[in-house]
């Protein structure tokens, strides 16, 4: 299983997220799930791009992205969100028990979103 965690900003489009996955090198026909933190589940751009991709979205708990060990440490989203990158814990989360990031969150070019790719390797 593949989890693509997603952070972003407000005014966020799903162009951007989409950006965000490919930077992550995201084989977009692979991903079994988008992630992100619970209160930004319903974002009309992250609802546009799970529909788009055909996928589900999985919130995931303030307390849940806090347990995840992340590589990135952002100080801004860290006092925020209780982690150093919401897309990081979001897709460990999301991925289940014994998942490894596939690399650092990816930024899209406008800035807006992140997106990092996790899975549980057999």
């Amino acid at each position: 299983m593949i989890a693509a965690g997603m952070g972003f900003r407000a005014g966020a489009d799903a162009a951007a997220l989409r950006a965000a996955l490919l930077a992550a090198g995201a084989d977009l026909a692979r991903i079994d799930c988008l992630a992100t933190v619970a209160d930004k589940v319903d974002a009309p751009a992250l609802c546009a791009l799970a529909a788009e991709l055909g996928l589900p979205v999985q919130a995931i708990s303030a307390a849940e992205m806090a347990a995840q060990a992340v590589l990135t440490q952002s100080p801004r989203v860290a006092a925020l969100r209780g982690t150093g990158s919401v897309a990081e814990a979001a897709a460990l989360a999301a991925a289940g028990p014994g998942a490894v990031l596939l690399g650092p969150r990816a930024v899209s070019a406008c800035g807006k979103a992140t997106a990092a790719l996790a899975e549980v390797k057999a």
